[in-house]
């Protein structure tokens, strides 16, 4: 019997992240002008992500945004930090 190929899905995680991290490095060298090169993914309960949602809603902002500013809030750039 012969065996199946590897098939890696859309969503499929790297075998190696060392890799996969330093190819997103290269990647953004190639769309210079690109703001926002790196994408966080969280696990977060249905319940906390309609409250997101809606808060953003309400402040006229997206999800993104409102995210962005909260974090950049928390964790303000140190003395030192590369930009």
């Amino acid at each position: 019997m012969s065996e199946r190929p590897i098939r890696r899905d859309f969503a499929s995680r790297p075998a190696d992240p060392e890799h996969w991290i330093k190819a997103a490095d290269v990647a953004t060298e190639q769309r210079p002008g690109v703001a926002f090169t790196a994408r966080l993914t969280i696990d977060v309960t249905p319940d906390l992500r309609g409250r997101i949602k809606v808060a953003a809603f309400r402040r006229d902002v997206t999800v993104a945004e409102m995210l962005r500013d909260l974090l950049a809030r928390e964790f303000p750039p140190q003395s030192g930090d590369l930009p």
